[in-house]
């Protein structure tokens, strides 16, 4: 039995030590600068005022101008209505039924840039000017790993927990 506990006990402290050498350090982050350790889990965000017109192909353009990352998503909103001085927000794509065919606001997105579009069925240059002129829209891009567990589609949930205060107008 003494035998048993003197080599059970002898396996255990063979076993501590020095602590050695530290090893070689990690790969810089993606921004390549001292001090960062790959990118920073961020959201930016903007806000834009469009008119659709045919000129403009019922279409719109915007460059971030800022880094989006490959498994970034981007948000966009649609200020729907204001109501008592309360603006109301909706996620897009938003579609709007007319006797003559559907008008939808839609969105496609790439590292570089968002477009915001019309799209639908019906003639888009027989809409009302208040289907076409001064939409204005709210840009999000936010980290996709960061989305499980956010209603995405109200913008002041997403605006908190992405700690958005304010947008820049573009």
């Amino acid at each position: 039995m003494f035998s048993l506990l003197f080599v059970t006990t002898m396996l255990f402290t063979a076993c501590t030590g020095s602590q050695g050498p530290p090893g070689p350090p990690g790969p810089p982050g993606s921004t390549g600068s001292p001090g960062n350790d790959g990118e920073i889990i961020a959201s930016s965000a903007f806000e834009i005022d469009i008119t659709f017109n045919a000129d403009n192909n019922f279409s719109h353009t915007e460059n971030y101008g800022f880094v989006v990352l490959e498994s970034d998503v981007t948000l966009v909103y649609i200020l729907w209505d204001t109501i008592d001085g309360i603006d109301i927000w909706r996620l897009m794509p938003q579609t709007v039924a007319f006797n003559n065919g559907s008008l939808i606001y839609n969105f496609d997105f790439t590292q570089t840039d968002v477009r915001i579009f019309l799209d639908g069925t019906t003639n888009f240059a027989t809409l009302g000017s208040e289907w076409t002129d001064n939409q204005v829209f709210r840009v999000v891009v936010i980290p996709a790993d960061n989305v499980d567990g956010i209603d995405v589609s109200n913008l002041n949930e997403v605006m908190q927990s992405y700690h958005i205060e304010s947008f820049e107008i573009k």
